[in-house]
């Protein structure tokens, strides 16, 4: 995977977490936790997103090809 790549994976990552953490705080993320004990379905994409896009950029920065 490109260098490059992997960084922009990374960052979109780390943004759409911390996005995520935001919502989670948001008044439509408290009624939802409050009536189903969850919260809402795009925290949780917003969430899951961001945490497979870091891993992804983690991993080509780790494991990623040596260009010559």
């Amino acid at each position: 995977m490109n260098r490059l790549l992997s960084i922009v994976f990374l960052v979109v990552g780390i943004m759409l977490i911390i996005y995520g953490a935001s919502a989670s705080d948001s008044v439509s993320s408290e009624f939802s936790r409050l009536f189903t004990g969850a919260p809402t379905d795009r925290t949780l994409w917003l969430l899951i997103g961001g945490a497979a896009a870091t891993a992804i950029g983690v991993s080509g920065l780790l494991f990623g090809s040596k260009a010559r």
